[in-house]
């Protein structure tokens, strides 16, 4: 039985890509918010221990944004375990990284078909739950989104794209009464890119935790009115 038969309808959330960083902290604040919730991921041993440790209220499961199918069954399961769906945190992202004539096609897909072609293939999927509940989806971009720079045209296009998209689907949906926002942040210490976050030397970092309060933030918002998008930049980055 779940909660919504029970009599004690919690609401419930869906994040991508929430085994660790930005997914993840947001995972643990929307928990902290009494929302229920998926985070997915494409790695096994990771989403299994984020969940574990998460604790209750929390469910892993392995999915690549990248097929649709496997999207549209975690939605699914989603809503049969909470009883619907009220959130939606497209988080899910990777860079490959290198001058436009060094770039691989199959870098190139991976970063598009993950950024951005998984950014549909999430928010189609939940759309139909979405729409019952008036939900909301939030979308994780990027100030890359706006700013190119050397050997990101992989991850420019997709962020640039990912802009487009978050603006369209917001008018697409405004309709149905599913509000979008989309957060672009710059610098945040998170494992992206196999960075390896030190608490010394990203001190200076939008924190991961910085974004999680941002989408709560947001949740709080008075249903009529729209952050339709939130720029997020460190406040005392280094000086060149």
């Amino acid at each position: 039985m779940n909660d919504t038969q029970a009599g004690t309808a919690r609401k419930s959330a869906f994040v991508t890509g929430g085994s660790k960083g930005i997914g993840y902290a947001t995972a643990e604040a929307l928990l902290k918010g009494g929302y229920q919730v998926t985070v997915t991921s494409r790695n096994a041993a990771e989403i299994e221990a984020a969940a574990a440790q998460l604790g209750e209220g929390a469910r892993g499961v392995v999915c690549d944004v990248r097929d649709f199918t496997a999207v549209q069954d975690a939605v699914d399961a989603h809503v049969a375990a909470f009883g619907g769906l009220d959130v939606l945190f497209v988080n899910a992202g990777l860079g490959n990284f290198a001058p436009v004539q060094d770039m691989t096609p199959e870098q190139w897909s991976e970063v598009i078909d993950t950024n951005l072609t998984g950014a549909f293939h999430t928010v189609k999927a939940a759309i139909p739950a979405l729409s019952r509940t008036q939900g909301y989806v939030l979308l994780l971009s990027s100030l890359a989104g706006k700013n190119p720079f050397a050997g990101g045209s992989a991850y420019n296009a997709s962020k640039f794209g990912m802009n487009g998209f978050s603006e369209a689907i917001m008018l697409d949906l405004r309709p149905l009464g599913i509000k979008v926002s989309q957060i672009m942040p710059g610098s945040v210490a998170t494992h992206f890119a196999g960075h390896q976050p030190d608490a010394d030397t990203d001190a200076w970092k939008i924190q991961p935790e910085d974004l999680a309060q941002i989408v709560m933030d947001l949740l709080a918002m008075h249903p009529r009115t729209l952050p339709s998008r939130v720029e997020v930049r460190p406040a005392q980055p280094p000086r060149k």
